[in-house]
């Protein structure tokens, strides 16, 4: 570890994560991520309503993702040198303002523009991660984590139908209005009550930046865990970036409701968080991630066993999603669990490094996505969904010939 990094100073007590600050944290955390998916299920009507061209939609969700990225590497490692507290709430100022440029945008460049400072400033979620592990003690690690990235999970679950349900009452621009609102007031909530986490180092901030690079190489666990991720989390966003355009299409003609009732049954997903950080406190991190691999793999051919439009077909493609999502979700906490346990002097940048590398996964997915269902159509982007989760599944196979975790 490097040797001008040391503990942590902190304020509260180092027994446990107090539940309220769980609760807290969890729905703060999906509060802030909600901003990267409101857009999902409105490319089609953001783009038609900006005058952008129809194969250009993925761009909507890929730049927040590539924004998301950005921020990760080069804000979220503040948490290793600067008061966490303050960190987060200049982080959702900075989202309030990019969002309120977004609901005001009336050009293609300045809305993507706006998508991109969006998920630029929204890395706060990433931040607030690791300050719950760094509470929390070795023997709940997992389930603290758990619990906070279910309320994660939940906000990139619900953004995408809670969008939806507004755009369909007042247009789209409202989501972005509303979602200043909310952000402005957490972050006024978050200032007053969470405990300081300072760290106490003599580092600065760039050569901070630079240790991430040798972070990276160093550290087998991270790379590992970061492409399995990559491959997911590739494939979980091109699902909700073309399933709302399926829908939407002559084969359902589903309405921007229609699409919400669709987008909400995904949240189900959402509860192979807590029960993979359980799991893991277990030792038994290696199966679960092998089965979450595998549930992703399945989701995409499942979607496939009706025809398109008929009856059963909405119900199948709704199954998939919640398989996707779940496996999705195991795979992440375990390797949260995993990476968390390196060290706290470190956690910052481990997670954030983490989250970018799946991440950039995410925004490939969208952009393929995109592509691939203006020129294949749902056939075209689900048998490349499925290749996604097959690769993860590949490299996960070679733990069996020696490696670890």
């Amino acid at each position: 570890m490097p040797p001008d990094i040391c503990a942590t100073r902190t304020t509260a007590a180092r027994k446990d994560v107090p539940g309220w600050i769980t609760l807290l944290l969890a729905s703060s955390c999906g509060l802030i991520v909600a901003n990267l998916y409101y857009s999902q299920p409105l490319a089609g009507p953001i783009s038609q309503s900006l005058g952008m061209a129809k194969g250009s939609a993925g761009l909507i969700v890929t730049l927040t993702q590539i924004g998301y990225c950005l921020g990760l590497l080069f804000v979220v490692p503040l948490g290793d040198l600067v008061e966490n507290r303050r960190v987060v709430v200049a982080s959702l100022l900075a989202t309030v303002a990019a969002l309120m440029a977004s609901a005001f945008a009336n050009h293609p460049a300045v809305f993507l523009a706006s998508a991109l400072f969006i998920g630029l400033s929204s890395v706060s979620a990433q931040i607030l991660v690791p300050y719950a592990a760094h509470f929390a003690t070795e023997e709940t690690r997992g389930q603290v984590v758990g619990n906070v990235m279910s309320g994660l999970m939940i906000g990139i679950m619900l953004a995408r139908p809670a969008s939806s349900l507004v755009a369909g009452l007042w247009g789209w621009h409202a989501v972005f209005v509303l979602s200043a609102a909310a952000i402005a007031a957490l972050a006024m909530i978050l200032y007053r009550v969470l405990p300081e986490r300072r760290p106490v180092t003599t580092s600065n901030y760039g050569t901070l930046i630079a240790s991430l690079w040798r972070l990276l190489l160093t550290t087998p666990l991270l790379r590992r865990r970061a492409a399995y991720q990559w491959f997911l989390f590739g494939a979980f966003s091109l699902f909700w970036t073309t399933a709302p355009l399926f829908l939407a299409g002559p084969a359902f003609r589903l309405t921007q409701h229609g699409i919400a009732l669709f987008a909400l049954a995904g949240v189900a997903g959402a509860i192979a968080a807590p029960i993979a950080g359980r799991l893991a406190d277990k030792g038994w991190s290696r199966g679960v991630t092998g089965w979450a691999i595998a549930l992703v793999a399945v989701g995409f051919p499942l979607s496939r066993l009706s025809e398109d439009g008929s009856p059963p077909a909405l119900g199948i493609l709704t199954a998939a999603g919640i398989v996707i999502d779940f496996g999705v979700s195991a795979s992440l906490i375990t390797g949260q669990r995993a990476l968390f346990g390196v060290g706290a002097e470190t956690r910052s940048r481990l997670n954030g490094l983490f989250i970018a590398i799946f991440f950039l996964g995410g925004a490939t997915g969208s952009a393929i996505g995109g592509w691939a269902y203006a020129h294949g159509g749902w056939n075209l982007a689900s048998w490349i969904g499925f290749a996604m989760p097959m690769g993860a599944l590949l490299f996960f196979a070679t733990e069996f010939l020696g490696a670890k975790k």
